[in-house]
């Protein structure tokens, strides 16, 4: 990429050099000429190389960014999971609560309709008992 970056500042350079050359004197010296080429192709790979240098850093700002922001996603990934463990062993604890009230309820209503069973038949035991003595 830098190769191609300074190649296309070179022919750039050279081109405006000669087309510059020809709307100007033709009395120009080569070698004057060839030094104005050789500033701007110096100055052109100055530009490319800051260029790239600050792509660079551009590119190095992104990745930590990135990074950044991929731990804080992942923490507060972690952190929904854990309030869903929280969640659901409260619904768990509470759903077990619910189920030994009920059962205790069931078997306390189970003892009172047996103890009025037994009333009763104790009931109509001394009634039947009452009527054969008399």
């Amino acid at each position: 990429m830098k190769k191609l970056l300074l190649s296309t500042a070179l022919l750039l350079t050279l081109s405006l050099s000669f087309i510059s050359c020809r709307d100007t004197k033709k009395s120009d010296p080569v070698e004057e000429t060839m030094e104005n080429v050789s500033d701007a192709v110096e100055d052109a790979a100055e530009d490319v190389e800051e260029a790239t240098d600050d792509a660079m850093e551009a590119a190095d700002d992104a990745m930590e960014e990135t990074e950044s922001t991929l731990e804080k996603a992942a923490d507060d990934i972690d952190d929904m999971a854990n309030d869903a463990v929280d969640a659901t062993n409260e619904a768990l604890d509470k759903a077990e609560k619910a189920v030994d009230d009920a059962a205790k309820s069931t078997g306390k209503a189970l003892q009172d309709a047996s103890d009025a069973v037994e009333a009763e038949v104790q009931k109509i035991t001394d009634e039947h008992y009452e009527k054969k003595k008399d």
